[in-house]
């Protein structure tokens, strides 16, 4: 053991932004000074089997060493830091939110393998090693054991129980944490975790590669240099434009990125351009394909609106189910990347859930989950799945996910822009003429890098588009409620030799429908302004809104193997099937379901040639139009399948 130092610390009464709402929310100072009050802060470098050490800032109650009292720890592991670093220097909050720091465990902050403070080499979501011959052989699943072997046996006032949990990258150290747990290790909950980021998460979906997310992040997040020291200042990216569509379309290909701004110095850019099918490199960082026999409790919480990985949770949860489950729970409201971590998840961008949503998982969900296992109060009677309906905007619990009684349904593409229930007779097409260099936006705004609401976003920019084929329903007769994914089965033909085919599901509301989030006025006949109470200032009217439930890309070469890329023969018809990710929404009685498809959506992800080749090695002169068709009718005309429950 190496005992660095230690300090003061202590709880908040309340933390602004971080549990449910006060009327008046402490500053950083105060939230600073209440955590020194309570708690107490060590440092540690904590040693490995293979000799590599591993910093942590570990938080201790201090009526642990008052009045002898004991807790249980809860610990995150993350590639991001642990600052403030010095045992003089205290966060300004503890835990998953402020109810942990009142309920009061010992916290753990630990900087993983390789960056800042920990010794040793990082590797970006490191390989997991099934089979190890010694000492050498560590992942992360060794890292989380021989750390918390070594937090029982020395961390004074642990009761010997011990939860994990992180979000998004320290998601993926949470799930890898569980396999092959120390005993010691009863709780974990993987939040928007990293689960495989080739399918379907952080960088590329179904072979798309998702461009301006995968910039942005690493324009900051890089190598560290040299030995082990805390964070440096990071300087903004010089973007030079406030607009992403015209940053990225004036950067050219994707060649370019590497040319005019990396420069061959950052490696996780690199890795990502260099593996543009599902090779040995991504299928080895595929932490799911590992999730059998894990021990510990675990809770697994996602937001159906994830901007980066919406897939990871679902996948995670969907495997284990399969494999040996543990005692595990999934949780899924409507929130963005992280977004149950903050703020009162009442509303995402235009769209209002009618409740705290982000408050009451906070309280009702996670503090009892982790509450019941390390501390053991509680009854224990955890749903299997509990997810947030949207559209009806209410919690659901369900033993199964997803739910049994929801069925395949299928809706069919049909002609004059129809989505029909019944199978056309007739074969036919609808055809648009793609260019990728006039590529369709993601988002009908100007605005740089991706918008944490754009999967809830108003697509009417997008339907008057000639590139953007349409099709809807009748007005429903009566509510239609969808549980679990949205299988997609297209017929379509290019006269490229690739294509991409990006499919989404949207609400479509009634022209009259009511907007909650600018209510009418005080006095009858006065118009609300914007910007006072209650009125957004730039606020979209909610009539006729194209809400955005789901949508994914999908590469064409890939349609037969993500492992294999193959071309489209010019003009002649083929298959494009797949999964988007599970949805738990209601289309209201008066609504109409929508779907839209399209051959680029930018710069959310890259621009696809249309030609069969190499994409990050692309010239601009490759980038070619390509006449796109999607066939509907007759026994194998393209369809869309729901998981419906009556």
């Amino acid at each position: 053991m190496v005992l660095l130092a230690a300090g003061g610390a202590g709880v908040p009464a309340q933390q602004g932004g971080r549990g449910p709402a006060a009327t008046a929310q402490p500053t950083a100072a105060e939230r600073i000074a209440a955590v020194r009050e309570n708690y107490t802060k060590f440092e540690y470098r904590i040693p490995m089997r293979d000799g590599i050490r591993l910093f942590a800032s570990v938080y201790i109650p201090k009526d642990v060493f008052t009045d002898g009292r004991t807790y249980p720890i809860l610990m995150t592991r993350t590639p991001y830091n642990v600052a403030p670093y010095g045992v003089d220097q205290y966060r300004a909050g503890l835990g998953p939110s402020d109810l942990f720091e009142r309920e009061k465990f010992i916290f753990v902050y630990q900087d993983v393998r390789g960056r800042f403070m920990s010794e040793g080499e990082y590797t970006i979501n490191r390989p997991h090693q099934p089979v190890k011959s010694g000492p050498k052989d560590t992942d992360e699943s060794t890292d989380t054991h021989d750390t918390v072997a070594w937090l029982v046996q020395n961390v004074p006032g642990n009761t010997g129980k011990v939860g994990l949990w992180g979000v998004s990258q320290p998601g993926f150290y949470a799930t890898a944490g569980m396999i092959d747990a120390h005993p010691a290790l009863v709780a974990v909950s993987p939040q928007a975790p990293v689960t495989d980021y080739y399918l379907g998460d952080d960088v590329y979906h179904n072979g798309a590669f998702m461009l301006a997310h995968r910039f942005s992040f690493y324009v900051s997040f890089r190598p560290r240099e040299g030995e082990p020291e805390p964070p440096k200042p990071a300087l903004p990216f010089p973007y030079g434009t406030p607009d992403g569509y015209e940053f990225y379309l004036e950067m050219g290909p994707l060649a370019n990125a590497e040319e005019k701004y990396f420069q061959h110095k950052q490696p996780f850019w690199t890795l990502n351009v260099e593996h543009t099918a599902y090779d040995d490199v991504w299928q080895s960082r595929a932490i799911w394909k590992h999730l059998k026999g894990v021990k510990p409790a675990v809770m697994v919480v996602g937001g159906w609106y994830d901007q980066e990985d919406p897939q990871g949770p679902l996948r995670q949860f969907d495997f284990m189910e399969k494999n040996t489950p543990p005692a595990d729970m999934l949780v899924m409201g409507p929130w963005s990347h992280g977004g149950f971590a903050r703020g009162d998840g009442d509303r995402l961008g235009n769209v209002n859930f009618g409740s705290k949503t982000a408050a009451y998982y906070r309280e009702k969900i996670e503090l009892p989950f982790f509450v019941y296992y390390l501390k053991g109060r509680g009854d224990g009677k955890f749903p299997k799945a509990w997810v947030f309906q949207t559209g009806m905007n209410q919690w659901r619990r369900f033993d199964s996910w997803p739910p049994a009684a929801a069925k395949p349904t299928n809706l069919f593409l049909d002609a004059q822009g129809k989505l029909s229930w019944q199978q056309p007779a007739q074969p036919a097409y609808d055809e648009y003429l793609s260019d990728p260099n006039r590529p369709v936006p993601y988002v009908g705004r100007v605005l740089m890098g991706i918008l944490s609401s754009y999967m809830t976003e108003d697509q009417r920019f997008a339907a008057t588009r000639p590139d953007v084929l349409v099709y809807k329903t009748a007005v429903l007769d009566h509510d239609v409620t969808v549980f679990g994914p949205v299988a997609v089965d297209l017929k379509v033909s290019t006269s490229g030799t690739d294509s991409d085919f990006d499919v989404k599901l949207i609400d479509v509301y009634p022209g009259d429908a009511p907007d909650y989030n600018n209510p009418p006025p005080a006095q009858p006949g006065v118009p609300a302004v914007p910007g006072a109470p209650g009125v957004p200032t730039a606020a979209v009217p909610i009539g006729g809104y194209q809400q955005l439930i789901r949508g994914e890309p999908f590469r064409g070469k890939f349609r037969k193997s993500f492992e294999k890329p193959e071309p489209f023969e010019p003009g002649k018809p083929d298959r494009i099937t797949f999964n988007l990710p599970d949805i738990a929404h209601t289309f209201r009685q008066g609504h109409r379901i929508m779907v839209q498809i399209q051959s680029s959506w930018f710069p959310l992800t890259d621009r696809n040639p249309q030609k069969f080749l190499d994409i990050p090695k692309a010239r601009a002169a490759d980038f070619v139009k390509a006449t796109e068709r999607v066939y509907f009718g007759g026994a194998d005309g393209s369809r869309i399948q729901l998981r419906i429950a009556e």
